[in-house]
């Protein structure tokens, strides 16, 4: 006999009651609160990791005086925004591992304003005294960092927008530039600014571009600015892929939940953050947060690590012809690339952390990469290659020339990325390019071919690099094998080669 079936309830305040036999929902009122959090960018990875520790809290103390806003600022966040507040700003939060799955319902975001419908509404919430923090996920592209120099990048369309309206914001800079005058204008303090993007030193890198910006129009606002603002920085981690129609449907079916906009994650988070919130902040620490005085150290471990195996595994990766994460990491070769590199070419250089042991922490990076229930996209992982690769990888290349190390396995996946770049593998297949730059990356990928320094002349992501014959050798060898004898062959020669030693052959 078939089990009775299951009634879907949609994902709405008013059937939390009925889906608590199912999954954990929010034990707190969603009501007002004095204190706010105004979140720029409302994509999964924030809806895994800092709605997820505020929902913590809210259920471990109800008294817990804090909810979120959310913001979208870009075109394709209309209908995020659109699904969200059709379902009260509720979405399910699904844990998953090789062990199973837990679900429960996040209830911690209370809003989410779309700017551009309605910039006013936005600009109200962030001047409004009780918006105390203002946190921002909007991707390493977001702080228009020029790559080459790490010198704000005042010629990005958007700055130039920005700067010729700047009461008429449409960037995320302008809006915190236009709400912070007014605060200033209203005798209120700034808010703290709080990034929980994946860049080294992200609060001090934040504060740098926020300033440089401001100071190009209103110089009183940017002395008040770097006079009273707070910019903590933080290392966040969670892998959150994308949301697909088959997650949809799986909640639907497992939980009896018809949620436009579910967010699946692995049962691994870590938030480590400096304790600067000159106005407050809720208790992260009760949630698992860490405080910490040595972020730096932690997030050069996160970085250079995880990130940078991310890097090494996406291209790759899709060359060979792989979908997930977890199906890549499963090949022999592909696994053994990324452990052998980071063992042999960025751990020996890391810094010290008290009671972090780095080849640990390497391994639980592999575990994670190769949970099969996550289904992380290459594609996902391989976006905005642009801004990643000089954050994640080009550090640890440049560690290892100044130390005299071996950076034959990192430049080996510059290559791969190189060769992705010209937008087919070996079948003919089309591989997708999603990144601000991709024009320009596609034309000099297929301008230069197998030979590297069409793309290592671009000094503005590349910097000094463009012009260090060790780093231009050892890409170019790679990729001239990439290119001469297929992608598993020149892997497989990468691999054979003893440490230290030049791979030649083409």
């Amino acid at each position: 006999m078939k089990s009775p079936v299951k009634p879907i309830f949609p994902l709405r305040q008013q059937y939390l009651d009925s889906l608590a036999a199912r999954v954990r929902v929010p034990d707190y009122a969603r009501g007002a609160r004095s204190n706010w959090i105004v979140h720029i960018g409302v994509g999964g990875f924030f809806r895994s990791h800092l709605a997820a520790y505020l929902d913590d809290l809210l259920s471990a103390q109800g008294g817990a005086d804090w909810m979120l806003v959310g913001v979208t600022l870009l075109p394709h966040d209309v209908a995020i925004g659109a699904d969200l507040r059709a379902q009260d700003c509720l979405y399910t939060l699904v844990e998953r591992s090789a062990e199973g799955a837990q679900a429960r319902v996040i209830g911690s975001l209370a809003a989410v304003l779309h700017g551009p419908d309605d910039p006013e509404a936005v600009l109200a919430k962030l001047t409004d005294p009780a918006c105390k923090i203002v946190s921002l996920t909007i991707t390493e592209g977001g702080y228009y960092l020029d790559q080459g120099s790490g010198q704000f990048d005042a010629d990005h369309p958007d700055i130039v927008a920005a700067l010729a309206q700047p009461q008429h914001p449409r960037c995320s800079f302008a809006y915190l530039a236009t709400a912070l005058e007014r605060r200033r204008l209203a005798g209120l303090a700034p808010f703290t600014i709080m990034s929980c993007d994946n860049l080294q030193g992200n609060g001090d890198l934040t504060r740098r571009m926020l300033l440089a910006y401001i100071g190009l129009y209103n110089a009183e606002l940017a002395a008040w600015l770097a006079r009273e603002g707070a910019f903590p920085n933080s290392m966040v981690d969670r892998i959150t892929p994308a949301t697909t129609d088959v997650h949809r449907a799986w909640v639907r079916e497992r939980y009896g939940i018809d949620d436009a906009r579910p967010v699946m994650t692995e049962p691994f988070r870590q938030w480590v953050l400096e304790d600067k919130f000159p106005l407050g902040r809720p208790a992260w620490e009760q949630a698992g947060a860490s405080l910490s005085t040595e972020v730096h150290r932690h997030e050069t471990l996160k970085l250079r690590v995880l990130n940078a195996s991310h890097q090494v595994l996406c291209y790759l990766g899709m060359l060979l012809g792989y979908t997930y994460a977890h199906e890549a990491i499963q090949d022999p070769q592909v696994r053994l690339l990324v452990t052998t590199t980071m063992e042999r070419e960025v751990l020996p250089l890391l810094p010290a952390i008290d009671g972090v042991d780095p080849r640990a922490y390497l391994a639980s990076v592999l575990v994670r990469l190769a949970n099969p229930s996550i289904r992380d996209q290459l594609e996902r992982i391989g976006t905005d290659g642009s801004a990643r690769m000089p954050k994640f990888v080009l550090p640890s290349v440049q560690a290892q020339l100044a130390n005299g190390g071996s950076i034959e396995l990192l430049s080996f996946a510059v290559a791969c990325w190189f060769r992705f770049l010209a937008g087919h593998d070996e079948q003919g297949g089309t591989l997708p390019l999603t990144d601000p730059l991709a024009a320009t990356l596609r034309e000099h990928a297929l301008r230069g071919g197998p030979e590297a320094g069409a793309l290592l002349s671009l000094e503005r992501l590349f910097g000094p690099l463009s012009h260090t014959p060790a780093f231009a050798d050892a890409v170019g060898r790679a990729l001239r094998r990439l290119y001469g004898q297929g992608v598993a062959a020149a892997l497989h020669a990468t691999l054979a080669a003893p440490a230290g030693t030049a791979v030649t052959g083409l």
